[in-house]
């Protein structure tokens, strides 16, 4: 997808109204995690660099019923102010006279956070009036929140009408990366699918499946294609309404030559509970009365060959029940291979980007999607409406 860029605009004496995703955990008013804060820093700072420009921010936090004072986006100005070394200004709402006044007398240089976004129904509404309330606060628009861009709201789809807008650097690599294993994937290209629910990864199975030359189903949802396959699954997850779809899913493969690999053996459990005792089996039947929790060694070894040997790959969704520390071992194995990969890695969806991140291997993939739900839904091949309309 060719979109218009930073590079295509000039900033100089503008007031640049950015969409950014800081929508970051904030325990006891301190910032738990500013990954999506520092994604921003690039856009910002290359648009400040252009001599009398000025920025007002918006993003929202949580999911707040009306203006939730808890949800205030104070926090996050104030940590911003620290970062960038500037005038950081919070307004005390997200439209409105006064907001307006604070926008308008924006000096070059300075920063001006609204409120929380989604204070206004409005918001998530797409409201034409509110998106125009917003966009007179600005002179250009810039959408750098990759992780809202498959959401069509005010503040990322509905502004983007109004003013000449484009992507900042954060969206042009999301979708520079996504593309690259989706549009023409150097082979072999291994595509490691998990997660517990069959449902949920329905539409990035069927949309990465002609392109893989292996696809890892892994997690949860790995159990209901081993049932269809007519192996013993125990007390393992199944979801009796997707059958047809496992079926149908590994039919096709097999016409298309793609190799499918599920779990060989596992770490199984005889109740689902962080306490519980973690017993291998080294079969590919669960036993009666157990729920399988992770993959096994063979497993691991068996997906650790295809990644050794791929030249693009990407990852969407654990392997096991990796929040729970006797289960988080083949998880974190194939994160260790993934990190050593040699082709183009991406990892996208939100509990395999916890994954990466809490083993310590982020900085040793080629891109870490900031995005859950965007980057899945780009995976599938939707398009995401916050993107799309910044199309060249």
């Amino acid at each position: 997808m060719i979109l218009k860029t930073l590079k295509d605009f000039n900033f100089t004496g503008q007031k640049v109204l950015v969409r950014v995703d800081f929508n970051v955990p904030i325990k006891n008013g301190r910032i738990t995690d500013d990954t999506r804060i520092r994604a921003a820093l690039p856009t910002l700072e290359y648009i400040l660099k252009q001599e009398g420009s000025s920025i007002i921010l918006m993003s929202h936090l949580g999911r707040p019923k009306g203006k939730t004072p808890e949800l205030t986006l104070k926090p996050v100005a104030d940590y911003l102010g620290g970062l960038i070394s500037r005038k950081v200004i919070m307004a005390p709402d997200v439209i409105g006279p006064e907001v307006e006044a604070l926008a308008g007398n924006l000096k070059p240089g300075e920063v001006l956070v609204l409120e929380n976004t989604r204070f206004y129904p409005e918001e998530e509404k797409n409201d034409p009036d509110f998106a125009a309330k917003l966009s007179r606060l600005g002179t250009l628009y810039v959408n750098d929140a990759f992780g809202t861009a498959h959401r069509a709201h005010a503040s990322t789809e509905g502004v983007a009408r109004l003013l000449p807008g484009c992507a900042g650097f954060l969206i042009e690599k999301e979708c520079a990366f996504l593309d690259k294993v989706l549009e023409n994937p150097a082979k072999p290209f291994v595509a490691i699918i998990g997660g517990a629910k069959v449902s949920t990864k329905i539409a990035v199975l069927e949309s990465l499946l002609p392109k893989c030359s292996s696809l890892v189903i892994g997690g949860g949802m790995a159990y209901t294609f081993l049932k269809v396959q007519g192996r013993r699954v125990g007390n393992s997850l199944v979801e009796a309404d997707f059958e047809g779809t496992a079926e149908s899913l590994l039919k096709k493969a097999g016409e298309l030559g793609v190799e499918i690999l599920l779990p060989v053996d596992h770490l199984v459990a005889s109740e689902f509970a962080e306490s519980a005792k973690a017993e291998p089996v080294d079969s590919l039947d669960v036993p009666e009365g157990k729920t399988a929790m992770d993959i096994g060694p063979k497993t691991v070894q068996l997906i650790g060959s295809r990644i050794a040997q791929a030249k693009s790959l990407v990852w969407n969704g654990p392997l096991g029940v990796f929040e729970f520390p006797a289960f988080a071992g083949g998880t974190q194995r194939i994160a260790e291979f993934v990190a050593a990969c040699p082709g183009i890695t991406v990892v996208g969806g939100g509990d395999s980007v916890a994954a990466v991140n809490k083993f310590g291997l982020a900085d040793k993939i080629d891109h870490v999607s900031t995005g859950g739900g965007a980057s899945l839904e780009y995976l599938e091949g939707k398009a995401l409406p916050g993107i799309v309309i910044l199309k060249k």
